[in-house]
């Protein structure tokens, strides 16, 4: 048996602004955006979104990092895991300033990627330029990285 809520139909005729269920509506919204406008934007200050393309020599990675320097960047990579690291500053002097809305967001990032076993850690090249990040990881050559089947002997 299916139960259902019957709904007055003198309920049906109010009016938006006169509905409870309207008011708790927008009551609620104002709570969850007044939340969420005075967090920092977490996703844009700890994490980076990168492009991830292969061709038949390399692999490269592009993130874009508006507002920093090569001197804000660090590049890694250790046992086939590519990190980018790096701290987004922003200075405000609250004590002089008069602030009305402050949206850009500062914190450190960090992201890491899982890279194939054939990439040249010797060759590795990162450039900075006009805010994008692009690292070059060349690939090792075909024969370095071809698979070997291991033949199972009996003891």
């Amino acid at each position: 048996m299916t139960w259902r809520m019957m709904v007055p139909l003198a309920t049906r005729s109010l009016s938006p602004a006169s509905d409870p269920f309207v008011s708790l509506q927008r009551q609620m919204n104002r709570v969850f955006d007044g939340m969420l406008n005075d967090m920092p934007d977490v996703a844009s200050a700890t994490s980076l979104r990168l492009d991830v393309k292969e061709d038949e020599k390399a692999y490269h990675v592009t993130t874009d990092l508006p507002g920093l320097s090569e001197k804000d960047v660090e590049v890694t990579f250790n046992d086939g895991v590519l990190t980018i690291r790096g701290e987004k500053k922003v200075e405000r002097d609250e004590k002089k300033d008069t602030w009305h809305i402050i949206e850009r967001s500062s914190g450190s990032f960090s992201r890491q990627l899982s890279l194939p076993a054939n990439v040249d850690a010797e060759k590795i090249d990162a450039k900075f330029e006009k805010g994008v990040l692009t690292v070059s990881l060349p690939k090792l050559p075909d024969e370095k990285t071809a698979a070997k089947k291991i033949e199972v002997k009996s003891a």
